[in-house]
């Protein structure tokens, strides 16, 4: 027997002849064959079943189970289905054959055995097993690398999904700077959603011009360092711009080279806003504390001025002209100074004078007089007080002093002329609209709006205009201590002051005083006039704050309230609940999809549907007088004014319901 029998194979011989079995064993032990025998098919299935060989030759008339039998429990059986079986037998009939193969047998051999075809019809059998079991097992390895993929594609999804989840922008970027991944996140902060990106160059997309050096420099110092971080000034896709807290990582394959970039950057607009607020603050507080201490100063420096000119022109009354001239130009120059001492003095502390009870209809009166004496004709001036106006606890000249500062700054702000507008009306501040304005309080104000058709005041120097000695004016025309003195009187009226312009198109000011307390109760009944019969409202906005102050409104004044943080979401739930909706409270201004595009999407669900449009800007004003709204309301809004809105609208339509019905019946 060869030595590399074992190679070959293990053949198992089952045969109730023993000279067949000693012929077959001479065979295929000569050919490298391991052979094992069996007389019966009992021991053949005991045998296959402890050692498993590779190939059954299987005669098929036996005593005891024949070869069918067997054959038949040997394919039943986990450990011997797969062995291949090659039935041996003198029938010729093609109705036996037909038998053995349906039982799972691979081939046959007809008696009387020509040794070469068994060792040839063997030798291919053999083969197509090995073959047979190669495939299936690199069969099992495809499977095994195929559940490898899904497990590690549904890793990448649940990871994708949970990066959803988080409120961060995250985005991909390869070597290039072409978008790979964009996350919920992104889409909520930037606008665009992600089919809309991939593929683009990020620098293209959320970056203006002028922060492309810095962003190459970011770009140059992965090369080095893996990472970077730091702040970013961005755009988002309504023109919009933010700040962002942004982290850099360069992600490597496993040979170490770099593929992508992962970008994960938070908005921190809101909070640089602050900071610069509570910056300029302390600014003008620093600026104050000085300018106070300098004004004492002037103020004992010019005392003694003043008295000892007006003492010499009582000593020296028969002085030449010239000498008496000088002596008035040194009292009108030290009481010019000593106004202007004042005038810092009112911006540091408030020059705290005679408080009484003021009417604002008189300082109208007042400053419409002077106005009409001395102001150019080309401005149309106008005013408007609500009637029963409360009152005010103030300095009269002081509130005076503000009146004029701005009306001037207002005339000046229209050299080729314009229309300037003094008004005054009742504000109660409540909890809702003092959540959204830092400066205000609970309670009863008066505001005082002046608006202008003038030049408009530049963005960039908006959040500077309060300081002292700031000013756009030329020199000699202005101090920079109007607007400060302004703002110092205000506060000292336990007031605020807010303003909005817009280059081209005019400025607007906003004064907000305390008034004489208006009791509150009565305040209570009069919203109570103004409760709603369970109408279903739709609120949208994307300010979570605002959102559930809103609702918590309507809810306590017998509305029903739907929230939806964007347009999507919006137009959704009015989608499943348009028949029971009543009117929709829109904010015109919110990522991915702003107010007008969700308008004009209800408007082809519903040509009827009742919409308010809700925002804090003047240009999102103009874009919804152009939209089928029934109402605009400015943010920050109070509640009874968001009442006083659904109630007009919503009592209107029941109105004409009942109108309706009583038409149809006559």
């Amino acid at each position: 027997m060869p030595s590399d029998s074992l190679d070959q194979g293990v053949i198992l011989i089952v045969d109730d002849t023993p000279i067949n079995l000693e012929i077959l064993f001479d065979v295929l032990a000569n050919a490298g064959y391991t052979v094992l025998v069996a007389e019966d098919g009992e021991s053949a299935l005991a045998r296959a079943e402890y050692a498993s060989p590779d190939l059954i030759l299987l005669d098929i008339l036996m005593p005891g189970i024949d070869g069918f039998e067997t054959c038949h429990r040997l394919k039943k059986n986990e450990l011997t289905k797969d062995i291949p079986v090659i039935f041996m037998t003198a029938l010729s009939e093609i109705g036996e054959k037909v038998k053995g193969l349906n039982l799972g047998a691979v081939d046959y051999i007809t008696k009387p055995l020509q040794h070469e075809e068994v060792l040839a019809r063997v030798k291919i059998h053999l083969k197509l097993c090995n073959l047979t079991k190669q495939l299936k097992g690199q069969n099992q390895l495809l499977a095994d690398e195929i559940q490898e993929r899904i497990q590690a594609e549904n890793k990448l999804r649940e990871q994708a999904a949970l990066l959803d989840k988080i409120t961060d922008a995250v985005l991909v970027i390869d070597l290039n700077q072409h978008i790979c991944f964009w996350n919920q996140g992104a889409e909520n902060l930037y606008g665009w959603q992600s089919q809309e990106v991939i593929g683009k160059n990020v620098s293209q997309l959320i970056y203006a011009q002028e922060h492309f050096p810095q962003l190459q420099h970011i770009i140059d110092s992965l090369a080095t360092d893996d990472s970077w971080q730091g702040e970013l000034h961005q755009v988002t896709q309504q023109g919009k711009k933010i700040i962002v807290a942004s982290r850099w990582n360069v992600m490597r394959d496993p040979n170490g080279i770099p593929q992508s970039i992962l970008t994960v950057n938070t908005d921190i607009t809101e909070k640089k806003q602050l900071e610069s607020q509570f910056l300029r603050a302390q600014r003008l507080e620093s600026i104050g504390t000085l300018a106070g201490g300098i004004a004492h100063d002037l103020n004992n420096i010019l005392t003694p001025i003043l008295t000892a000119v007006q003492l010499l022109q009582i000593k020296l009354p028969d002085v030449d002209d010239r000498s008496q001239r000088m002596f008035q130009t040194i009292e009108s120059n030290a009481k010019r100074g000593a106004a202007l001492v004042k005038q810092v003095l009112q911006f540091t502390r408030g020059v705290e004078g005679k408080r009484t009870i003021v009417q604002i209809n008189y300082l109208f009166s007042e400053i419409n007089q002077i106005v009409q004496e001395t102001f150019p004709k080309s401005i149309k001036f106008s005013t408007k007080i609500q009637p029963e106006l409360w009152t005010v606890i103030g300095d009269a000249t002081n509130l005076h002093q503000v009146l004029m500062n701005l009306v001037v700054n207002a005339r000046d702000a229209m050299p080729k002329g314009g229309n300037l507008s003094l008004c005054a009306e009742n504000l109660f501040i409540d909890e809702h609209y003092a959540r959204m304005n830092i400066d205000a309080n609970v309670g009863s104000y008066i505001v005082i709006s002046i608006t202008d058709t003038g030049i408009g005041i530049e963005p960039e120097i908006l959040d500077r205009i309060f300081e002292p000695f700031f000013t756009t004016k030329d020199v000699g025309k202005g101090t920079g201590l109007g607007l400060s003195t302004v703002q110092g009187i205000i506060k000292s009226h336990h007031g605020f002051i807010k303003v909005n312009s817009e280059q081209g198109k005019g400025t607007q000011f906003k004064i907000f005083l305390p008034a004489v307390e208006a009791a509150v109760s009565s305040l209570t009944e009069n919203l109570e006039l103004f409760k709603g019969n369970g109408e279903l409202i739709l609120v949208v906005d994307d300010e979570t704050q605002i959102l559930e102050t809103t609702a918590i409104s309507l809810e306590a004044y017998n509305y029903q309230v739907l929230t939806a943080s964007d347009g999507v979401e919006a137009i959704a739930l009015y989608t499943q609940h348009q028949d029971k909706i009543n009117l929709v409270l829109i904010d015109m201004m919110m990522p991915a999809m702003d107010g007008n595009a969700t308008i004009q999407a209800l408007q082809k669900i519903n040509p009827h549907v009742k919409i308010v449009a809700v925002s804090g800007l003047v240009n999102s004003h103009q874009l919804a007088k152009n939209l089928p709204v029934k109402k605009l309301l400015a943010k920050p809004y109070t509640q009874k004014e968001l009442l006083t809105t659904l109630h007009s609208i919503l009592n209107l339509e029941s109105k004409n319901t009942a109108k309706n019905l009583l038409n149809k019946r006559g």
